[in-house]
């Protein structure tokens, strides 16, 4: 550690920011420490009262419920008792939010967002490069269209069903006067107007640009709804020596924007950690980062991709971005980090570092005069997580304030990402979007996140019902459709996003395509994928689905959901469970907790696909083991289950996971002995459950992680 400014800061952390961040940039070191330095010292206190006041509340609810748990439940006198509290605060009168300078992807052009962890250079980049994707590719290598891809060669008939796929979207958002896009045996711009076999599109100014010639363009791009297609041409190529105009690829503009994530989906427990996570976003920032890696036997080197250069209908230039728009994604209040410690030597909140670094690493792009940027507006966009009601929100405005300040930049150039995943920020929507009305672009739900803190806030209300039925219950439908419409109540259409969760079956393309056209359909102008390839296939719903139109006619149309229908607790109706369906549910949720810890702990990896009992491919990262591990403290607590059951179930599933990862050579079984520190933090996460703040698994990963490190 090396003194400065009365902070004690880790010297390679010190060194990084010193020798890699600041040059370049108008920012002294003097000036940066300082700032830190007084940034800890006065908000600290405030977030360390914040997170007191979270467990004040927490005590005061479960005594509430403890005092009611023999007579029925009262609505009306849970929703007295939670204003009288504060935890429900009163809505005041209608605003809109005055955040300026956000770029079209936040704004104005709805599409598929990624998450991607900040520790993972090479996911990173693929991400950032997912702007653009093949939708031939997309089908082709996927189960989108019923069935999975062949293991070895080509197969040419599922070649040829792709591009008939790809001809009926394209007929359908692009319809030819005439003639279909699967007969077409010519595509020429004539006087500034694309013909398809001499005739005109349905929507001639879809036609947006070209490359080549005229009468024989290399490439075609059409533009819907904000997003654009490219048809590439090429009679050469295996694919178009087959088709009559030479069409050899469909690419969609795919992730218009991407988060790069700090947080939940990374392990970072250290100065060392923080450093990776802090370099990627740095070299993102620059514009310089790339990564070098072996594939199929080859060396290969990714980097981000430049701009793309088209002749528009007029003969102007027309230039497309890229890459995705990228905003990072900071910690939340809660943890602190041992990269820095206070004047007093104790560890400072992780969120105040992540707050003063990540945006004077984005100032390099906001530098920028020329050439490919990040945002065009000039502005940094801060996803903020697990923020519990309005104080918090305002206390995360306050913080970026004080960060413009040292940093020298305007008054809220910092945009904020606010994610609805926390009970108490899903009853107080409103009045949590007016605290940071200035700078707010973002709200996105969170089911798996606010699942696990609805069962945490109501633990001792009785037993929930079995995961998949919560998903099932009225709550739901209220929190998402509320969320979209206290959204646009705001004025967020036309000027930030309204996001969706996640899709969390990665290898299941089919069902996505069948399921998720029902976000932008909700009013979402954005939601989230696991893969860029998934951004491909869930673009095609943005097509498909005018979101700006969507969200015009429910602006006009009022609340669907009240704060009412967010408070009805998803406790089991029915708790005449048979052993085997209990022991069932039980053992999903350990073997999710157990196959996504043990990579975390061991290995460091935040965000995992880990198969599930089924041994089909799941998303994993700390959202979802937080709502697993929660559900089972409930019913040990309840005596749906007793301990000496679950641990048992632990060490069965244990035994499932170590045959799942049989096949990686860095992976160390947890059976037999089931003594080591990986399966020992799945235990603390069940059995300690409801010790944890909101029923967060970061305590009990990060204390163990560091004991894992320390071992190796």
């Amino acid at each position: 550690m090396t003194e400065t400014a009365g902070l004690q800061i880790d010297t390679g952390l010190k060194h990084f920011v010193e020798t890699e961040v600041l040059p370049g940039l108008d920012v002294s070191a003097d000036r940066l420490w300082s700032g830190l330095s007084t940034l800890v010292q006065e908000f600290s206190p405030q977030n360390r009262a914040l997170l007191d006041k979270r467990d004040l509340i927490q005590s005061q609810i479960d005594d509430w419920h403890k005092s009611n748990r023999d007579v029925p439940h009262d609505r009306a006198a849970y929703k007295a008792f939670l204003e009288e509290i504060g935890y429900l605060v009163p809505e005041g009168p209608d605003f809109e939010i005055e955040t300026e300078n956000t770029d079209p992807e936040i704004a104005t052009v709805p599409g598929p967002q990624l998450v991607v962890p900040a520790t993972n250079a090479r996911f990173v980049l693929n991400a950032a490069n997912a702007r653009w994707g093949s939708l031939y590719d997309g089908l082709y290598g996927t189960d989108a269209m019923g069935g999975p891809p062949p293991a070895d060669g080509f197969d040419d008939g599922r070649g040829a069903r792709v591009v008939a796929r790809a001809a009926v979207f394209l007929d359908e958002v692009f319809p030819v006067t005439g003639t279909s896009h699967a007969k077409a045996g010519a595509y020429r711009i004539e006087a500034g107007r694309l013909t398809v076999d001499g005739m005109d599109l349905v929507a001639p100014d879809a036609f947006a640009g070209h490359t080549g010639a005229a009468e024989d363009p290399a490439t075609v791009v059409l533009r819907n709804n904000g997003l654009h297609v490219e048809l590439v041409f090429d009679r050469a190529h295996p694919i178009g020596k087959t088709t009559p105009s030479g069409l050899a690829d469909v690419r969609m503009e795919s992730a218009v924007s991407a988060i790069v994530d700090c947080e939940d989906s990374v392990a970072c427990v250290d100065a060392a950690d923080k450093v990776l996570a802090y370099r990627t976003w740095l070299g993102l920032m620059r514009g310089d980062l790339e990564e070098t890696f072996e594939k199929g036997g080859k060396t290969m080197t990714r980097r981000l991709n430049p701009d793309r250069r088209y002749t528009a209908p007029d003969g102007s230039d027309l230039t497309l971005k890229g890459r995705a728009l990228l905003l990072v994604r900071n910690v939340g209040h809660l943890m602190t980090t041992p990269a820095i410690l206070d004047r007093n030597g104790e560890e400072v909140f992780e969120g105040l570092m992540d707050a003063m670094l990540t945006v004077l690493i984005a100032m390099h792009d906001l530098k920028k005069s020329a050439g490919p940027r990040n945002s065009a507006r000039g502005s940094v966009y801060v996803v903020k997580p697990k923020m519990h009601g309005p104080e918090e929100v305002a206390f995360a405005d306050a913080i970026f304030g004080h960060v413009e300040d040292v940093l020298g930049l305007p008054r809220h150039t910092v945009k904020l990402g606010v994610m609805d995943e926390e009970r108490r920020t899903s009853v107080n929507l409103k009045e949590c979007i007016r605290a940071a009305k200035h700078r707010v672009c973002f709200i996105n739900t969170g089911f798996l996140d606010r699942t696990g803190d609805e069962i945490h806030t109501s633990m001792e209300a009785g037993p929930f019902s079995r995961k998949d039925f919560i998903k099932g219950k009225g709550w739901i439908t209220a929190y998402e459709n509320r969320n979209v419409d206290i959204g646009l109540e705001c004025g967020f259409s036309g000027r930030a996003q309204i996001g969706k969760g996640m899709w969390a079956a990665p290898d299941r393309m089919a069902e996505m395509l069948e399921q998720k056209i029902a976000h932008p359909r909700a009013g979402a102008n954005c939601a989230w994928v696991p893969s860029p390839t998934a951004a491909t296939l869930h673009a095609t719903h943005y097509h498909r689905v005018d979101v700006m139109a969507v969200q015009d006619r429910l602006a006009r149309g009022g609340r669907r959901a009240h704060v009412e229908a967010l408070l009805d607790i998803p406790l089991a109706a029915y708790r005449k469970w048979t052993a085997d369906q209990i022991r069932r549910e039980v053992e999903n949720n350990a073997q999710g907790i157990l196959g996504y810890v043990v990579r975390w702990i061991d290995q460091g990896v935040g965000c995992s696909k880990v198969p599930d009992i089924n041994d089909v491919a799941l998303m994993e990262d700390r959202a979802t083991c937080r709502i697993s591990a929660q559900h089972i403290t409930n019913w040990l607590h309840h005596d749906v289950v007793s301990q000496d059951e679950v641990m048992e179930i632990l060490q069965s599933m244990a035994r499932v996971v170590d045959r799942q990862n049989a096949d990686d050579a860095q992976y160390e079984p947890m059976g037999p002995g089931f003594d080591g520190v990986a399966f020992q933090a799945a235990c603390d996460l069940v059995f300690l459950g409801r010790e944890q703040p909101s029923g967060y698994t970061e305590p009990v990963l990060h204390q163990r992680r560091q004991e894992r490190k320390a071992q190796s």
